[in-house]
């Protein structure tokens, strides 16, 4: 029968970290001791305060459709946030809230972007940014960097990416998949070439801000000059262990916000109801409260980073933030290894899967050819084993 599917869908790739999790389940039902350290999820439970704020919201009859854009009280909590965290003055109406900050982002993307503009990409970057470019009709370039640069871009390399046709550039810091993280300084370099351009916006994705190991979150919007045209996007899955309470919120000049409450109303409306009360209790409490969850995450780092030290071939940086770790595998490709041959990097992170049972993410899906992600928000124990096995199997 002819496929009538769209080109929109046909052209839309899988998400590389999605189908990775999907094969280890796959996997794991066969009977087979698979660790997965793919999914960007943290493995805590949801801190006990957050969730006696849901049971209240149920208790008291919150159970409605809500406001597209958020309840009113959850729009002024986040207003606090970023005055509180990250020095930004915004009002309730310059805040909307979505369905996870993956559909803040695609909101963004739908209501600023046209067919035929540009959007400049930091490699490596979220897998999600190239697909959400495409959604929107627009054509993705990669401003490629290394481990050797600590994975940041300089504002020459900017500066020889910007064409006519530019029209945003995704920053995301703490970086999702290496773990780094602009400095102020940095990021201030790169406005000055912005600066020149009043034509291109900002999508400023801070969605691990919190999970940082000394170096605090700087915001892009906080730099004068690029407020009145950054998107600042958050969250609450990574830093309050909320994944699947799907809240996420941008902070936006006034008219790209109400363009994006448009967009959502004809997608999906307003967010979960008891979801968005919760999220109020969680703004507002002091980060001192989720510090624990920080703490380990850092510990296992370090442990990740001493356990690597230990396996020939594999070298990594030290991650400023988030709970990754961006190793370049390179020095395996062109070989073959128990009838494997490994070529590029997704033949690597196959190649642990079938003899490590072991599940990364290939640092294609990122835009950086060479490396692969290890996510390390899994408990000690299971990140233990798993080196044991990947050192194993590549000795």
């Amino acid at each position: 029968m002819k496929n009538y599917l769209s080109d929109r869908i046909n052209n839309l790739p899988i998400s590389q970290t999605l189908a990775m999790a999907a094969k280890a389940r796959e996997l794991k039902a066969e009977g087979k001791d698979i660790i997965s350290l793919s999914l960007g999820e943290p493995d805590f439970n949801t801190p006990d305060f957050i969730k006696e704020a849901a049971k209240q919201a149920i208790d008291d009859n919150y159970n409605s459709y809500t406001p597209v854009n958020g309840y009113l009280e959850l729009r002024e909590a986040i207003c606090r946030k970023f005055k509180r965290d990250n020095g930004l003055n915004y009002d309730e109406s310059q805040i909307v809230v979505s369905t996870g900050a993956k559909q803040s982002i695609a909101n963004v993307a739908m209501v600023l972007l046209n067919p035929g503009d540009e959007v400049l990409l930091p490699a490596p970057y979220w897998v999600s940014y190239s697909a959400i470019s495409i959604l929107a009709e627009a054509s993705y370039i990669e401003i490629p960097s290394t481990i050797d640069t600590n994975f940041k871009i300089t504002p020459e390399q900017l500066e020889t990416a910007i064409t006519p046709k530019t029209k945003m550039i995704f920053f995301n810091s703490p970086n999702n998949p290496s773990g780094s993280s602009y400095t102020e300084s940095e990021y201030r370099a790169l406005a000055k070439v912005l600066e020149k351009y009043p034509n291109i916006y900002v999508l400023s994705d801070e969605i691990y801000e919190h999970i940082n190991y000394g170096q605090p979150n700087f915001s892009f919007a906080a730099i004068e000059s690029m407020y009145d045209r950054t998107i600042t996007v958050n969250g609450v899955a990574k830093a309050f262990a909320m994944t699947g309470w799907r809240i996420g919120y941008i902070g936006a000049p006034a008219w790209i916000a109400k363009a994006c409450n448009k967009m959502q109303g004809q997608i999906t409306s307003g967010a979960n109801c008891i979801a968005q009360r919760a999220t109020i209790t969680a703004l507002d409490a002091s980060i001192s409260k989720i510090q624990y969850m920080v703490d380990e995450f850092k510990t296992r780092r370090d442990l990740v980073l001493d356990m690597i030290k230990n396996i020939d071939g594999i070298v990594v940086n030290k991650p400023s933030g988030a709970f990754y770790v961006f190793p370049d595998v390179s020095s395996f490709f062109g070989k073959k290894i128990d009838s494997f041959s490994i070529n590029n990097a997704t033949d690597f992170s196959l190649f642990l899967l079938e003899k490590a049972n072991v599940a990364t993410v290939t640092g294609d899906a990122f835009g950086a050819p060479g490396y692969i992600r290890i996510s390390y928000a899994a408990s000690t124990e299971q990140l233990k084993e798993a080196f044991k096995r990947i050192k194993e199997v590549l000795s």
